[in-house]
């Protein structure tokens, strides 16, 4: 498997076969949450997998989309190598979590967005490339909106602007429904990814989007993340 993918295969299982033609569906449901306060990554892991569960039981269930903001942690993906912790793990000042996403380690902190997209691939495209690209997209498509050019790096997944890298990207998914997303730096502390190597790419220069615009705030760019992933993946948002 290409780690630079930062995803990891689908399982196979009795449902995986499922026909769920995505032409016959132009729009599909999902809950939104929007948490106020700082969510344990811990607390968010587990509301994935049971809406992920969820729908590999009822594929045509509303599909699930949160948009928050975590207490200092580090994450490490499945497979990912322990020599991009520049710590002993067991002596970290913050929790480190092994988690079931592909891709190396990251970081994450209030001030920066996370999203977790659960969805049902079958609904829209049973392709794990074209998912990691559209959730590339979403982020670009933000940034273009506050006039600042994100870019794609051949060969890596992920959102760069200028040579800084400021969205990050890792999926897990299983008989075709997606857990985990994307991270969004906006006007976070960026000096905890000096204890690792971001995404395992040395010599990595990490951003944020209040190095562009100065006092932006993470509820200016909710709502334009929200807005894009709707389109993006044609969502009708339900009510909770």
């Amino acid at each position: 498997m290409n780690k630079k993918l930062h995803s990891v295969s689908p399982e196979s299982g009795p449902n995986s076969n499922l026909d769920l033609t995505p032409q016959l569906v132009q729009f599909s449901s999902a809950f939104l949450f929007e948490p106020k306060n700082f969510v344990p990554f811990d607390t968010a892991l587990g509301w994935q997998k049971n809406f992920q569960q969820s729908l590999i039981e009822k594929p045509f269930s509303p599909q699930a989309v949160w948009f928050l903001e975590h207490f200092s942690c580090y994450t490490l993906g499945r497979g990912g190598d322990k020599q991009n912790l520049l710590f002993e793990e067991n002596q970290s000042s913050m929790p480190v979590f092994r988690i079931d996403r592909g891709g190396e380690v990251t970081h994450h902190m209030p001030g920066q967005i996370v999203g977790y997209l659960v969805l049902n691939l079958g609904l829209h495209k049973k392709d794990l490339s074209w998912y990691l690209r559209e959730l590339e997209q979403v982020l670009i498509d933000v940034l273009n909106l506050l006039d600042i050019e994100g870019k794609r790096v051949d060969g890596l997944t992920g959102v760069w602007c200028e040579d800084k890298k400021i969205g990050s990207i890792g999926i897990g998914c299983k008989r075709w429904v997606t857990q985990h997303g994307f991270s969004l730096n906006v006007d976070c502390d960026l000096v905890g990814f000096e204890q690792i190597i971001p995404c395992g790419l040395n010599k990595v220069k990490v951003g944020k989007l209040s190095d562009w615009i100065p006092g932006i705030k993470v509820c200016d760019v909710k709502p334009l993340l929200r807005e894009s992933v709707k389109r993006r993946f044609k969502l009708n948002w339900e009510n909770i």
